[in-house]
């Protein structure tokens, strides 16, 4: 769903359009809630604050907004952190399931992926998760994680090699 076409469907959800909610629900449901997964590293939380994103956006969609889908992962992002300086809590592997972005027939390279991600920091982390399972471009990441372009595009290529790095040695 493009840009203009979300900003449309958020137009019908503040006229009462239940479909046009259920679409955006559809359509961001899976890479918002790995956004947030890769963010709080738990699947009941990452549950939880995805159901609040979708209630913010039913309640009260953003009017006039030129990058819907940058505020709508922002928002996202930013009830994730909330959530973790609130809250202190564990990693388990078990808490990411199936709703992450790796190899779905390989469960040992889905695991290794992840054991790699977690040993990125948290922003390169984030920045990997948006410009991958978020489809974004490093002008928009910039812009979510207010951010330098540069330093976007500088902290992606060091996560990315750092993966490599990561993955070469299991």
């Amino acid at each position: 769903m493009t840009d203009k076409e979300l900003q449309s469907r958020l137009y019908s959800i503040a006229n009462g359009d239940i479909s046009a909610f259920e679409e955006v629900y559809s359509d961001m449901k899976t890479p918002i809630m790995t956004v947030i997964m890769r963010i709080v590293q738990n699947r009941e939380t990452a549950e939880d604050i995805l159901q609040e994103v979708f209630i913010k956006l039913y309640y009260s969609p953003p009017a006039d907004i030129s990058k819907p889908r940058a505020y709508i992962f922002k928002t996202a992002g930013n009830l994730a952190v909330d959530h973790l300086r609130k809250n202190k809590h564990t990693v388990s592997l078990e808490d990411f399931g199936d709703t992450l972005y790796a190899p779905e027939n390989d469960r040992s390279e889905k695991l290794d992926i992840e054991r790699a991600l977690e040993k990125l920091e948290e922003r390169e982390r984030q920045i990997v998760t948006l410009h991958i399972n978020g489809g974004f471009k490093f002008r928009e990441i910039a812009e979510i994680l207010e951010m330098p372009l540069g330093t976007a595009v500088w902290r992606y290529q060091k996560a990315v090699k750092r993966l490599r790095e990561l993955l070469q040695a299991v």
